[in-house]
């Protein structure tokens, strides 16, 4: 459980990412993910990967909670949960979505190392992990300054 946060707020975090998952448009992989992202100000920033013809013009459900939360003034984040599971999951499998590299590099510049991260497979069934522990010795803009 996430020490810090209530459990009612983990809760609507996780349910967040669930529902977001639905609103996935994933034709080709036929795997919806699901992010939302809990903001310093309270407010919780969902996102749906978004699938394109053109693989490398898909967007991730966690970029899309990034780029909505900074686009509506939000500048830091205290938790992120993640939801992903195929369009016909098998029964009795235990899915977790794990952020991709260019997700984690993504939230490595907006969020601070220790980011929690909740893997969801369902309401009562997640995995804790920080920023720091996915992405371990990262780059950032810290590496850039001269």
């Amino acid at each position: 459980m996430v020490c810090f946060m209530q459990e009612e707020l983990v809760n609507k975090l996780i349910s967040s990412a669930i529902a977001a998952s639905k609103k996935s448009y994933s034709p080709y992989s036929k795997y919806r993910v699901g992010a939302a992202l809990l903001g310093a100000s309270g407010k919780i920033h969902t996102g749906c990967n978004v699938e394109n013809a053109s693989y490398g013009a898909t967007i991730c459900a966690e970029q899309a909670a990034v780029v909505k939360a900074i686009s509506e003034g939000e500048e830091k984040f205290i938790a992120l949960a993640i939801h992903g599971s195929p369009h016909e999951p098998k029964p009795n499998q235990t899915y977790y979505a794990y952020p991709c590299g260019i997700c984690r590099q993504v939230l490595s510049e907006f969020a601070e190392p220790d980011l929690t991260i909740l893997i969801v497979h369902s309401e009562d069934n997640y995995l804790e992990r920080t920023l720091a522990e996915l992405l371990p010795d990262s780059f950032g803009s810290a590496n850039l300054e001269l």
